[in-house]
């Protein structure tokens, strides 16, 4: 039940980051989006350098994990986790797995995302 509460303090503060880069980088439909552009890279940035860090103080970290991984970089920006679970493949050495999963992430994500849109607004 720990593990919840540490997950929620740490995503409710990454949400909250989120919502205030948003805020310093509006968005709009004619623009590049650069904000989420930014979450996504200092969210993935961020990962690497926690799971780097959180891997060299071992198992007693696990508190911190949730929170900070799970956590803020969730509520940040989920993209992070793909990043990670990617690099996780790569260094494996799992090349055609690696790809296939960016490949289909990001190609049944754009269609799912597209299906929902054309769903609700046909609405």
């Amino acid at each position: 039940m720990i593990a919840f509460v540490w997950v929620m303090l740490g995503g409710a503060l990454g949400s909250a980051l989120r919502f205030g880069v948003g805020r310093i980088i509006p968005f709009s439909s004619a623009s590049f989006p650069w904000a989420t552009l930014c979450v996504n890279l200092i969210g993935s940035l961020l990962i690497g350098l926690l799971a780097g860090y959180v891997h060299k103080r071992g198992p007693d970290s696990e508190s911190l994990r949730w929170f900070l991984m799970s956590g803020l970089c969730g509520g940040f920006t989920t993209f992070s986790a793909f990043s990670l679970e990617t690099l996780s493949l790569i260094q494996l050495e799992r090349w055609t797995l690696a790809i296939t999963y960016v490949l289909v992430s990001v190609l049944l994500g754009i269609g799912a995302t597209w299906i929902g849109w054309t769903l609700l607004r046909a609405q």
